[in-house]
């Protein structure tokens, strides 16, 4: 029987549970400082115990995941913990397109993906020297958020760049992308796509609670100064939105071109989960700064269905679940191959 892997953070007991719902087996890849908190759970078959994720790479862990005839499926923290190349270079079959990973975590790549997919993107800024307005600071990767800064000159850039330097976080420029800051209603915009169906399934919106640039607006003015010289964006949790049904049709279009762009340019596409994410204006015009190409945190809040999943299955479904139920009609139907990488 396929067994459904996945390394112990992020979303993994959604994506886990969701497995067991579907009747397959689970293991986890866990790090031994967390085993007491994933002990807890009688959804998780076997755990895996590494001192770090890197062990994943190592041909003891690819051993246990080959004899279990997993499956496994990433998240961010497999993007935050490896680099491209080691992400491609595991052995075990990965759910999704894991070349399309390389894209998330390369904001170069991001942003001709997304350009490619027609969205409506906030401007870009190649040089510190061109900042004449207020930007954010970015680091590649899924890094949640954490290194983000705000800046609206060279100089308050430089200064913020300079503190990432001496932290450790980040070694110069090159590790920063910098992008015209949109203020609007946050919405991030869940999806699946289904290469065995080909058919997009949109599955619900959320929106992050990032520390501590969320309680900036609750202090007053005038001790908002010193508040902002040390400003996070570091995500600490998610909520969920339901969006004006006039927005939808939107929505699907975005999405489906976000599809088709990813065919194009990184065959054979965007398959399983993803999101985009993004503001919407004043006048309910959406920007889009960001995309995920897998599953995201911000599923955990409809670990029992979204509004949106409602209306697409008559039982509660997960993102987790969904997941888990493709792999197992494409083993019925013999096309893992056309699901995995």
């Amino acid at each position: 029987m396929i067994s459904v892997a996945t390394l112990g953070s992020h979303c993994a007991l959604q994506l886990l549970k969701g497995a067991k719902d579907e009747g397959l087996e689970t293991l986890l890849i866990c790090e031994k400082k967390r085993e007491s908190l994933y002990r807890r759970f009688k959804f998780i078959d076997e755990l895996l115990l590494v001192d770090s994720f890197s062990e994943i790479l190592e041909q003891k862990c690819e051993s246990v995941l080959q004899k279990n005839n997993s499956i496994l499926i990433p998240h961010g923290t497999l993007i935050a913990q490896m680099n491209s190349e080691q992400i491609e270079s595991i052995r075990t079959p990965i759910f999704g397109n894991k070349h399309i990973l390389r894209w998330e975590s390369d904001r170069m790549l991001k942003e001709q993906l997304m350009k490619e997919a027609k969205l409506e993107t906030p401007k870009s800024i190649p040089n510190p020297k061109e900042i004449n307005k207020l930007v954010i600071a970015k680091r590649h990767g899924a890094a949640g958020g954490k290194g983000y800064f705000l800046a609206s000159t060279e100089k308050e850039y430089n200064e913020k760049r300079d503190q990432l330097i001496k932290e450790g976080i980040i070694n110069g420029d090159s590790d920063l992308y910098i992008q015209e800051y949109t203020s609007g209603v946050l919405a991030y915009l869940q999806f699946f796509y289904s290469p065995l169906k080909q058919e997009l399934e949109f599955f619900g919106v959320d929106k992050r609670h990032e520390s501590n640039i969320e309680g900036l607006a609750r202090i007053p003015a005038e001790n908002q100064l010193n508040m902002e010289k040390s400003t996070s964006f570091n995500v600490i949790a998610n909520s969920p939105l339901v969006l004006r049904e006039s927005l939808l049709d939107d929505v699907y279009t975005m999405g489906e071109n976000f599809v088709k762009a990813s065919a194009k340019l990184v065959p054979p596409g965007m398959n399983g989960p993803f999101c985009i994410e993004g503001v919407y204006d004043e006048n309910a015009h959406f920007s889009a700064f960001e995309f995920s190409a897998r599953i995201v945190a911000g599923t955990n809040i409809f670990m029992n269905g979204s509004p949106y999943t409602t209306l697409i299955f008559d039982e509660p479904m997960s993102m987790g679940r969904r997941i888990a139920r493709e792999i197992k009609q494409a083993d019925a139907k013999n096309q893992l191959k056309n699901i995995t990488t």
